[in-house]
């Protein structure tokens, strides 16, 4: 049987979390590298909406959104119990209420109504929200890590990696060594390595 094929673009943190749950779960796998310039015709075939990550699973089934990927993985192959905690809520705030948050402090110059620092403040609410989960346990949903920490973790150093300064000197010492120890990860170092 045919490996199932994963488009992906490296820093797309929607294609980072697909790629690590894809290799924590050791589903085989092709992974192509798509150039946003240049999307490949077959992608596009499969997935007209253009966007990464496509997953093209082996028996013809298309899955078009990151977080059905990383449910698919881990129905294949859950060792850790990723999915133990309930987590929907969390990666829904992620998702929709944070990530129009991120969109507009790191592209601030698009969206000129209000000044970079007003997106910034509106994206701290949720990371004040993180910090608290972490002052209770470890990790943001208990005490190991799970499809909470692995869904979230590309946005929040997303946001970080505006302005990295402000970043490590703001009121969130939990949620920054979180993301310091999550970013030294096997897991996420190995899904960021840059295939020749």
């Amino acid at each position: 049987m045919t490996a199932p094929v994963l488009y992906s673009f490296r820093r797309c943190p929607y294609a980072m979390r697909a790629r690590m749950a894809l290799r924590y779960s050791g589903v085989p796998l092709s992974i192509v590298e798509v150039s946003l310039k240049a999307k490949p015709p077959e992608m596009l075939e499969l997935s007209p909406k253009g966007t990464v990550p496509v997953l093209a699973c082996a028996d013809g089934r298309v899955i078009e959104q990151s977080l059905e990927i990383m449910h698919w993985a881990l129905a294949q192959h859950d060792p850790d119990n990723w999915l133990g905690p309930d987590s929907a809520a969390l990666i829904e705030a992620n998702d929709v209420e944070f990530k129009a948050h991120l969109d507009r402090y790191k592209y601030a110059i698009r969206y000129p109504e209000q000044p970079m620092e007003h997106y910034r403040a509106q994206g701290a609410a949720f990371l004040q929200r993180l910090e608290g989960l972490l002052e209770q346990t470890p990790y943001l949903a208990g005490d190991s890590l799970s499809l909470a920490d692995v869904a979230l973790a590309p946005f929040i150093r997303q946001f970080a990696h505006v302005d990295r300064e402000w970043f490590d000197q703001a009121p969130y010492p939990r949620l920054n060594a979180w993301l310091e120890r999550f970013l030294a990860s096997e897991l996420f170092t190995s899904v960021m390595a840059k295939t020749a």
